[in-house]
């Protein structure tokens, strides 16, 4: 890929997922970039990107945006099977720090 060495290949795009969330960061922020572009000042100086920011804030701070999990265990019980990983069990190690 684009004639980087395979090592880093396998390391950056194809194990670690790190490609993925480059590609989601940039076409998440290419919008944004787009309007502020166009709108200068008045793309941030309103109550509604205030509001928004603020709302967005809110979110991180109380962690809802991690509810999708509990919503993946949700589906999961109703659905009266258990859910398999292809991954290896979890390491002490590994629970302490993810």
């Amino acid at each position: 890929l684009w004639g980087l060495p395979n090592a880093i290949n396998q390391i950056i795009f194809f194990t670690s997922g790190l490609g993925i969330v480059f590609f989601t960061v940039v076409v998440g922020h290419l919008n944004s970039q787009i309007n502020a572009s166009k709108y200068m000042l008045d793309y941030c100086d309103n109550y509604f990107a205030l509001i928004t920011t603020w709302f967005a804030l809110g979110i991180e701070c109380s962690g809802l945006l991690h509810a999708s999990y509990l919503i993946q265990m949700l589906v999961v019980a109703l659905s009266g099977k258990g859910m398999k990983s292809k991954d290896d069990p979890r390491t002490t190690a590994q629970s302490i720090f993810s």
